[in-house]
């Protein structure tokens, strides 16, 4: 059961809103102004948050922006309600990070379409872990990220220049690397000659564990994408931590989230439109660069890469491109790709 914090004021609109949310078998917290929403998301970690603007003590607009400081793992997803609707409003509390926007007086089926897509949304990030991500301590909770930090500590670095290989599909594995800064592209390329991209990894990513666990072969190419900066371990020691229980079981508890992954990726290629993967796509790309939660962050990765990652070719990811330009919702500067509509870009996705 999902859990719901609901921010807003009006006592009336609030015990409605929770109401409703409580008929559709959600979990809710109320909060009657800023800063007992902020205590409560903190303190309870809800899977949304429905926040008014217009809040005593601490508005909307602030509520969120100290949320986002908040260094986790996964962003709430967070909708504004209010009875403002001037577009300059609406534009700000989206560049500042806001999932969605719901103007009162709303259809309570609006509200709880809106929660369910952001909520669908976050379980595919978390379960896919931004669609092509690695297995990261990360995703473990403080107190069991020690021994992985140990086996980091103290390794020999190496640094990796644009489009230099880190490793060679069908050799064998000598050793483990943990990106200490910069991003990897995993490919194969298949009997035509075409690039698929299999994984995406960035900063805090473990790269290349699952031959190592199988003791098989790479099947597929790493390959660095601009200055990739990487801890190198070698397989003996990784194998010794492995050979702890409760190693063992925190590296399952993150590799299960790299074969979802797998899946998604999958299931997306067979069957989402080329616009829903050109927008998936630059979403998780952005997500991937937007670590410091910048809306203002580029997509610097080369159309040919975006193009290997959605799965489709590059002249028609390059058309889909040219018509999300046209409708306003990227642009793109010096090669460099914006995303100008995150909304709707996730509404094309989703």
């Amino acid at each position: 059961m999902a859990t719901i914090l609901v921010i807003e004021d009006n006592q009336a609109i609030r015990e409605n809103i929770a109401e409703v949310l409580e008929m559709a078998s959600y979990q809710v917290l109320e909060a009657a102004d800023g800063k007992q929403g902020i205590i409560l998301a903190e303190t309870r970690q809800p899977d949304l948050i429905v926040c008014d603007l217009s809040l005593p003590i601490l508005d909307g607009f602030v509520v969120l922006q100290m949320l986002n400081n908040e260094k986790k793992p996964f962003k709430i997803p967070f909708i504004f309600l209010t009875a403002r609707a001037e577009r300059a409003e609406i534009r700000k509390g989206m560049e500042m990070g806001a999932d969605d926007y719901i103007t009162k007086p709303f259809n309570p089926s609006e509200l709880l379409s809106a929660i369910e897509c952001q909520l669908k949304k976050a379980a595919h990030t978390r379960s896919a872990a931004l669609k092509a991500g690695g297995a990261t301590i990360d995703r473990l909770p403080a107190e069991d990220t020690e021994p992985f930090k140990n086996l980091i500590r103290d390794r020999n670095i190496r640094t990796f220049k644009n489009k230099q290989i880190i490793y060679q599909e069908g050799t064998h594995p000598s050793c483990l690397y943990f990106i200490l800064k910069g991003f990897v592209k995993a490919y194969r390329i298949d009997e035509d000659g075409k690039e698929m991209i299999t994984g995406l990894f960035k900063e805090g990513d473990f790269l290349g564990y699952i031959p190592v666990l199988e003791r098989s072969r790479y099947n597929d190419t790493a390959e660095a994408i601009d200055q990739v900066i990487v801890s190198v371990i070698p397989v003996q020691d990784f194998e010794e931590l492995m050979g702890q229980k409760f190693a063992r079981e925190q590296m399952i508890k993150m590799l299960t989230h790299t074969i979802e992954e797998k899946e998604l990726q999958l299931l997306r290629m067979a069957y989402d439109s080329l616009r829903k993967r050109a927008a998936d796509t630059l979403l998780t790309v952005f997500n991937k660069y937007n670590v410091a939660g910048d809306q203002n962050v580029g997509i610097k990765f080369s159309r040919g890469n975006l193009a290997a990652l959605a799965g489709v070719a590059k002249e028609s990811f390059a058309r889909t491109l040219a018509d999300f330009r046209d409708e306003h919702l990227i642009e793109i500067r010096h090669g460099v790709i914006y995303l100008l509509d995150i909304r709707k870009l996730n509404q094309l996705s989703n």
